[in-house]
């Protein structure tokens, strides 16, 4: 059945401290547990409530992993977690044997069955059901096992950064302008900080401000993709800050979040997380679908297509499990229709970016994508 991979609330902020949020819980995870009571727990989540269709031996392969759903919301108020789109999506995959863990980040555009018989964003599953049904739209989709997600609001990543002592990030001087011109006074205002403004390029020692306004870069070559890999890029940065950092600088960052987590995850759960925390290790991310194509579908607005989903599903399978897992009967269904809506096969994929087979043409030219605004609800 399967083979070996070849190779290894306010305003407009665009949300992605839910990637901090998991990989900081893991690291504290008995922190955590000490401080369950101020979590927003909603309960464990049935199998049976959330699209898992696996055969026996995908079943088999993914008993060896944790996999977590993680939602960034852009609901434009702290505290509100029924609702409103993610703009942050990803998985966490951890190898229950190696500690390993993985993250994918899904482009918040792309087009997807989202409930029963709709297709949209796949940004807009958490609107249509709250995170159980954005937990229903992973399995669905994707072909996985999910049962527990990690929702937040973006209030926590500032603090999270100014507690570790900020990050070292390479910038470039159109980066540098982007961020001063466009994103720090905002964040200043909304988050009641003073955060300065840069200059000039290089090297640069920066705060929570500033590390959430490089994060919402987005009107540079590489668009949203791009976007996504400087999201990555902070992630990294700080997980690497954090298991440097002692257990109360960790511990601190942790109490500043707590509040802004909303958690399929009971204390039983957080304590069986954090029995091996300090040997959990980041080994990868990247962004999904490896292959697709872009353009503006009317109604449907600009979109991200897999080209086509079965290959997506298998290959994302074999990045985060090493197997080529065979997908379901529904996986098939959705890529056929995704392929009559949209007309995108194989044949018409304009962005390869396969960490499976080194596969990188992130091409810049345009290809009919058009950013939404960061107001857009879409």
């Amino acid at each position: 059945m399967s083979t070996k991979r070849k190779k290894k609330k306010k305003n407009k902020i665009v949300l992605f401290v839910v990637e901090i949020i998991i990989l900081a819980a893991l690291l504290v995870g008995l922190y955590v547990y000490s401080k369950m009571n101020k979590v927003d727990n909603t309960g464990e989540i049935e199998e049976k409530d959330v699209n898992i269709e696996l055969d026996s031996e995908t079943a088999e392969v993914l008993k060896g992993y944790t996999n977590i759903a993680l939602f960034g919301l852009d609901n434009r108020e702290v505290g509100n977690y029924s609702g409103g789109n993610s703009d942050t999506i990803m998985i966490a995959s951890i190898n229950n044997d190696t500690k390993k863990v993985k993250l994918v980040s899904v482009y918040r555009d792309t087009f997807l069955n989202v409930k029963d018989d709709t297709y949209r964003k796949i940004n807009a599953a958490y609107s249509y059901g709250g995170a159980k049904g954005a937990v229903a739209a992973f399995n669905k989709n994707l072909n996985l096992d999910i049962v527990d997600y990690i929702s937040v609001d973006f209030g926590a990543v500032v603090d999270a950064v100014d507690l570790l002592g900020g990050i070292e990030l390479e910038l470039t001087s159109q980066e540098v302008q982007i961020m001063n011109d466009n994103y720090i006074d905002e964040i200043n205002r909304v988050t009641d900080h003073s955060s300065s403004k840069l200059s000039g390029s290089g090297a640069f020692t920066v705060d929570g401000v500033q590390a959430l306004a490089y994060c919402r870069i987005r009107y540079t070559a590489g668009d949203d993709f791009k976007r996504t890999e400087r999201q990555r890029t902070v992630l990294t940065k700080m997980i690497e800050k954090a298991k440097a950092s002692s257990l109360t600088t960790v511990g601190g960052m942790i109490d500043s979040m707590i509040d802004e987590i909303s958690t399929s995850f009971t204390s039983k759960d957080l304590l069986k997380l954090a029995g091996n925390v300090m040997d959990y290790d980041l080994e990868d991310s990247h962004g999904w679908p490896f292959e697709l194509c872009t353009g503006n579908y009317g109604s449907q607005g600009s979109l991200v297509v897999p080209t086509d989903l079965e290959t997506n599903v298998k290959e994302l399978h074999a990045y985060l499990f090493d197997e080529h897992n065979e997908v379901s009967n529904t996986v098939g269904g959705i890529s056929d229709y995704i392929r009559q809506y949209t007309g995108c096969t194989p044949e018409s994929t304009t962005r390869f970016d396969n960490p499976l087979t080194g596969d990188d043409n992130t091409s810049t030219a345009d290809t009919g994508y058009i950013l939404p605004e960061e107001s857009d609800p879409e």
